[in-house]
């Protein structure tokens, strides 16, 4: 059973979308980033998405990208990602770790999923790790009883579609657009057709991200997808410190819970 299978059946018992936060793990120090991503749960994020910062990233926009090598200079190391994890499980919270996939297979593919399972970690979201190069990875988070979170995008085929979703566990990341992570002014019109396709194929629960910078744009999405996942616009928010992020995350939860659901 999905780790996150909770989670989704008390959002769907609620009539709404689950709130999925992100931001890099020690950014902009080791423990401030912890109490950082702490105020996000404080705040009402149901679950929340702790970047691995990385000194090449392919789908980061520039704000989480400046983010990430903040957290390296300050000298974030792979190790200190398992702490934090488990200072958030400590305190209640529901944490997945983003990743591009070199760091995992240099840290060890078992022994990853081994350190962030017994950190209290639910699964792990590969945005450059394709389910048909991911047979090592999905070995690993079976022993280690992790969800894997595999992306799909609007050009992906029907074909990838059926792939990436028999291979995920927890929920499926749909990016609403072709670019890098990003707050936009307005949400893209093709994540509601992406999820329509998917749900031609599956029942997994669908989280659409990219984008979303404020409550009502959360409430948009939260119409059709099953998770709101908000990156960039929390990682401006740290600008405002704990206080900041903790009155992101409640907007963005008022927004999830008045949107009039539509389906896709």
């Amino acid at each position: 059973m999905s780790r996150l299978a909770p989670l989704f059946e008390t959002c769907r018992a609620e009539n709404r979308a689950a709130l999925v936060g992100y931001l890099p793990a020690g950014y902009p120090t080791v423990p401030e980033g912890t109490a950082l991503l702490s105020a996000m749960i404080d705040g009402g994020c149901d679950l929340v998405e702790v970047g691995l910062p990385h000194s090449d990233p392919v789908m980061d926009g520039p704000t989480v990208e400046a983010a990430a090598h903040q957290a390296l200079r300050n000298g974030f190391r792979v190790r200190d990602l398992f702490p934090t994890v488990e200072a958030l499980a400590a305190k209640g919270g529901r944490a997945v770790v983003m990743t591009y996939w070199n760091p995992v297979h240099r840290y060890g593919v078992d022994a990853f999923a081994r350190d962030l399972a017994a950190a209290g970690g639910l699964g792990v979201i590969t945005p450059d790790l394709i389910p048909d190069e991911a047979e090592d990875w999905l070995a690993a988070a079976e022993t280690h009883d992790l969800d894997r979170i595999f992306l799909v995008a609007p050009a992906s085929t029907d074909e990838r579609l059926v792939r990436a979703a028999k291979a995920s566990r927890g929920f499926l990341y749909a990016a609403s657009t072709m670019g890098v992570t990003g707050a936009r002014d307005t949400v893209s019109s093709m994540a509601p057709t992406l999820v329509g396709r998917l749900r031609q194929h599956t029942d997994i629960p669908v989280g659409v991200g990219l984008g979303v910078r404020s409550g009502a744009q959360a409430a948009e999405v939260a119409a059709f997808a099953d998770a709101v996942i908000v990156g960039s616009a929390f990682v401006s928010a740290t600008a405002r410190g704990e206080q900041g992020v903790r009155e992101l995350a409640g907007e963005l939860a008022a927004g999830v819970r008045s949107a009039v659901v539509t389906g896709a």
